[in-house]
């Protein structure tokens, strides 16, 4: 019955023959098997379908990590509507940028939230859905039979991620099923991933990393999960005895390093550790190496292209770089429009069936970025040796990845401007041990009207902690070239050691 629907029949093949193998251990000692987990996203499509939801139309979820929201996200791809995953960090301001984008059919957040998100969600249903997988949503599905995935084809629309541009305004990455289902397909064959894996799966579900990779593989594989709500040490390291990999952002490396109990004998049953969203340091490849004796491997991809590159599975996992194009993806770099030699730097594109469908209701922007051949230009700097390495350099806008998420200087630097007594500001970010990145907000006052500390209390309110600076810096004037350019790579250069 799932023949029609292109990626949830890929999805529902790989596990038909393991319907009582577990799919989710989770912390309360509780586990959820792979029939147990359709047939809820299931009663999670025919509760949407009650509610109007239409092949096409977006369901915007804003919600704690929880089995139930994963069947929610497969529910919505069988009923034929779009997954549209939002940081639990976005306050209401910035939700309602995201709804009022994407008009969603329905809207499911957290009930604690319900009021603030039903009053900026326009005539989307409102459903909620709590830490603990209960809300009006599951009282919905609990009542609702089976239900016959609606038919979708390789193209149609399963997914809009939204990625934030520089000049502040989110663009909504529009991906296809089959954008989904090639990629993860390609990541479960080039990482080697089997019914006998069990994945630690610590990452958040927002995201395309924790969803598109660490979930979508999983299910592929038939593999068992180790379903954690975050990042926790302790749970991660009581279990790592017994699985067999786990994905991760550099942060959760360098935390699980300065924990003593780190050690060779708890790793031995691992057969992989992975790394990406936030470029790893050297010293923590070496770290980890010597502590457990496993070469971490680090991949590249972005929320328009899921994975792109990745250090092989065997061979050198060389550290500072992203390995090679994936199997069916082609990378290059570009200078003028021409592609430069091995080992010049330039921009680097990617085309591949991985690669996005464009931005949602952005035309214009969408031809700037992607093509007319396919080809997606990422918007970084690399370069790719002889042979055949990636490695990234720079980026050519100012994205700050901290801790795995995007954070884009304008719409901070927007705000802050905006604050009584500040006359402008450049947001950078810099060097930290345990985010990758942190940010940092180089300020200029205007008087004696404000603070640092008036700055970060004015924040707090408008942004996702996360977009939140980690230090504000005062100066009497920014750094500017003859053109009157603020130079914020003087500022990076200057404050590099800031966290040291």
């Amino acid at each position: 019955m799932y023949d029609a629907n292109h990626l949830i029949r890929q999805l529902r093949e790989s596990s038909l023959e393991r319907e009582e193998a577990v799919f989710a251990r989770l912390p309360n000692g509780g586990t959820v098997t792979s029939g147990a987990l359709f047939a809820g996203a299931e009663r999670m499509a025919a509760a949407l379908a009650a509610l109007g939801v239409q092949p096409g139309d977006r369901v915007a979820v804003q919600v704690q990590k929880t089995i139930q929201a994963i069947e929610l996200y497969l529910g919505t791809v069988m009923a034929g509507g779009v997954f549209l995953p939002l940081n639990t960090a976005y306050t209401g301001s910035e939700v309602a940028y995201f709804v009022g984008d994407a008009t969603p059919r329905a809207v499911v957040c957290d009930p604690a939230r319900l009021e603030e998100i039903s009053a900026i969600s326009g005539e989307a249903e409102v459903l909620t859905l709590d830490a603990a997988g209960q809300g009006t949503l599951r009282d919905l599905a609990d009542g609702q039979p089976g239900f016959e995935p609606v038919s979708r084809q390789a193209d149609d629309l399963a997914a809009i991620l939204y990625t934030s541009g520089t000049t502040g305004r989110s663009k909504g990455a529009m991906l296809s099923h089959d954008n989904l289902a090639s990629n993860s397909l390609t990541l479960r064959d080039y990482w080697r991933f089997t019914k006998d894996d069990v994945l630690i799966h610590a990452l958040p579900i927002f995201h395309t990393h924790g969803l598109f990779v660490a979930t979508n593989v999983a299910l592929f594989a038939g593999a068992q999960t180790v379903f954690l709500p975050g990042f926790d040490a302790d749970a991660i390291l009581e279990t790592m005895p017994t699985a067999t990999a786990m994905m991760g952002v550099p942060t959760f490396y360098t935390r699980l390093l300065a924990d003593e109990r780190l050690t060779r004998d708890r790793a031995a049953n691992m057969r992989l550790f992975i790394s990406g969203s936030a470029p790893l340091l050297v010293d923590t490849h070496e770290q980890w190496e010597g502590r457990t004796g496993h070469r971490i491997l680090e991949r590249y991809g972005m929320t328009e292209t899921n994975m792109s590159t990745s250090n092989p599975y065997d061979g050198e996992r060389r550290a500072g770089t992203v390995g090679f194009p994936l199997p069916g993806v082609e990378a290059r770099v570009m200078k003028d429009s021409a592609e430069v030699p091995a080992g010049e730097i330039g921009a680097l594109e990617v085309r591949g069936p991985n690669v996005f469908q464009g931005y949602w209701q952005m035309p214009e922007k969408t031809a700037e970025e992607l093509q007319p051949d396919g080809w997606f230009i990422t918007g970084d700097m690399a370069k790719i040796g002889a042979d055949g390495y990636v490695t990234i350099v720079g980026r050519e806008k100012d994205l700050i990845i901290t801790g795995g998420f995007n954070v884009y200087p304008k719409e901070v630097e927007s705000l802050i401007d905006d604050l009584p007594g500040v006359l402008e500001s450049a947001v950078i970010g810099v060097p930290h041990p345990d985010f990758g990145e942190a940010v940092v907000a180089v300020v200029v006052l205007e008087g004696a009207g404000t603070s640092a500390e008036a700055v970060k209390a004015a924040l707090s309110g408008q942004l996702a902690k996360f977009k939140q600076p980690k230090e504000i810096i005062l100066l009497d004037a920014l750094p500017r070239n003859t053109m009157g350019k603020v130079q914020k790579k003087a500022l990076r250069e200057a404050y590099a050691g800031l966290f040291d």
